[in-house]
């Protein structure tokens, strides 16, 4: 009988680089992603795209609106997105590009989304060390939320709870970008910039992020930013 997993796909580099990893480990994977009228509303166009070069079984996108209580930079226009902050400052601070309980949202529809298939597994790209400080990205987060799925579900109560896969929550960006060559995410069809224009802006949180370890492999992001302090990798030596 075929497995399945509902896969958190937001069109960004560790979702994209999950859902890979979610076929390969043998799934048959249901795509599901947000409009909840983000600023970077880019990142479901990358989505749609990623959910069409893997050949998901189904993609379904969920409306709704973050933004009718704001709180975040990313739901409130009025609230500017972070710049050229350092690694550090990143890591102490909760930012404000954090949105209040998104990924208790998110896992919420995809726990009613696996249950309505039967499915075995959740998969979620969170990442607990190259992050921007998100507090619904650490361990001890999805460790209470997989109690939410055994004790809120029929399938969990019947001793079949659905699980929450987090494949990358111990790896460093670098590692994750490894990963995903070897699995080959075609990484010009995703995206992580917080600002959801043509160009990725090159100075944002996200975007700072994933340049940082494309430059440590000596690897070359293929996508177009505005502001980039990248180089080549014939330019190490």
């Amino acid at each position: 009988m075929t497995q399945k997993a509902v896969v958190l796909l937001s069109g960004g580099l560790d979702s994209s680089t999950v859902l890979y990893q979610a076929q390969a480990d043998g799934y048959e994977c249901y795509a599901l992603s947000f409009d909840y009228q983000q600023r970077h509303q880019r990142e479901l166009e990358a989505a749609q795209q990623i959910a069409e070069a893997a050949g998901v079984k189904q993609h379904q996108v969920v409306s709704f609106d973050l933004g009718l209580w704001g709180g975040s930079a990313l739901t409130d226009q009025t609230i500017d997105v972070p710049r050229d902050r350092a690694p550090q400052e990143m890591a102490d601070n909760i930012p404000i590009t954090y949105v209040p309980a998104r990924n208790t949202i998110f896992l919420s529809f995809a726990l009613a989304y696996a249950e309505a298939l039967s499915a075995e597994c959740v998969y979620i790209g969170v990442n607990a060390l190259d992050y921007s400080g998100y507090p619904d990205c650490r361990p001890d987060y999805i460790q209470a939320m997989q109690q939410v799925f055994q004790l809120g579900t029929k399938q969990g109560r019947e001793g079949n709870p659905i699980t929450i896969q987090t494949p990358l929550i111990d790896l460093k960006k670098t590692d994750i970008i490894q990963l995903g060559n070897q699995l080959h995410v075609p990484w010009e069809k995703t995206w992580s910039c917080y600002q959801g224009e043509t160009e990725a802006c090159g100075v944002c949180d996200s975007c700072q992020l994933r340049l940082k370890a494309f430059q440590e492999l000596g690897l070359t992001d293929p996508l177009p930013y505005r502001v980039s302090n990248r180089h080549e990798p014939n330019e190490r030596d």
